[in-house]
């Protein structure tokens, strides 16, 4: 891989994996017409995903550090009796409903059958010859913003953080959008939650404090792969690509904030819409051979 081509890669994910447009669905679409793939491709996804992990943990730092503190205090109530589910606690509350959340991601694990599961399902829709399926759940996540938006101005009741029931709808759009490339992680559990009447700003930070266990958990398995694979990699692009993809992440964090402050989650929608027909277009023109 060329490095212009790493450091694209590398901007590409940073601003869709935050911005609720979709990182798997650019990625893909973009892997498919820079002809990137292989092994190394593999490898190179996992260390743009770590830049975009580095990009949350650096603009939402005291967060984290108190939830870990929280965590082992958590484990200190448990041993000397104290430990009770019901809390005021802000932090305490936000664990208990993340662990509700990832509850779902086990399914991505549980063998379908011939040694399969979901998440080789999800790699075979990312790999495929075509970019028919990311033009549709580009759609799909579309309609999702756009109804959550115009929930979010109709709603009487808005409520300060999210709840079990909430936690659950948000860990189940985390799993459909692990599954299928174009549907957005941050776009369908923010948007969950907005559905279920939480505060837009607390979800834009529970969405992506919540993505840093997925993103662990799902490249530790893919870095297995990629390591044992024997591929020879070349270092500059890789590096490139992560420092562009944290770089450019903590911007577009930035930017999503103030733009769910001033009411325009909606226009994500629009993009999601147009960049969808577009794709399905391409894919349309390319089966026929027009390019």
């Amino acid at each position: 891989m060329s490095l212009m081509k790493a450091i694209l890669l590398g901007f590409v994910q940073g601003v869709t994996e935050f911005l609720p447009i979709s990182s798997s669905g650019h990625l893909s679409v973009f892997q498919h017409f820079l002809g990137v793939s292989g092994e190394g491709s593999l490898m190179f996804s996992v260390l743009l995903h770590l830049g975009t992990l580095a990009a949350v943990l650096a603009v939402y730092y005291k967060t984290v550090l108190a939830l870990i503190k929280e965590f082992f205090l958590i484990i200190r109530d448990v041993f000397t009796g104290k430990f009770r589910f019901k809390t005021g606690d802000e932090n305490r509350h936000m664990l208990f409903m993340f662990v509700l959340s990832c509850l779902p991601l086990i399914l991505l694990f549980i063998p379908t059958g011939q040694g399969r599961n979901l998440m080789d399902f999800a790699a075979s829709l990312s790999e495929d010859s075509d970019i028919f399926v990311e033009g549709f759940c580009f759609l799909l996540t579309a309609a999702l913003l756009l109804y959550a938006s115009k929930k979010s101005r109709n709603s009487a009741k808005v409520l300060p953080r999210v709840q079990p029931k909430g936690a659950f709808a948000v860990g189940f759009a985390q799993l459909f959008a692990a599954v299928f490339p174009g549907v957005s992680r941050s776009g369908s559990t923010i948007s969950a939650g907005i559905l279920c009447s939480v505060k837009k700003e607390y979800m834009v930070r529970y969405s992506f404090i919540l993505g840093v266990p997925a993103v662990l958990a799902a490249n530790a398995v893919e870095l297995k792969d990629a390591v044992t694979s024997g591929a020879e990699l070349d270092l500059l692009p890789l590096v490139a690509g992560f420092v562009t993809a944290a770089v450019v992440g903590v911007a577009a964090i930035k930017i999503l904030e103030w733009l769910v402050k001033t009411d325009k989650f909606r226009f994500f929608g629009y993009y999601c819409l147009g960049i969808g027909a577009v794709v399905i277009a391409l894919a349309v023109m390319e089966k026929a051979g027009l390019f």
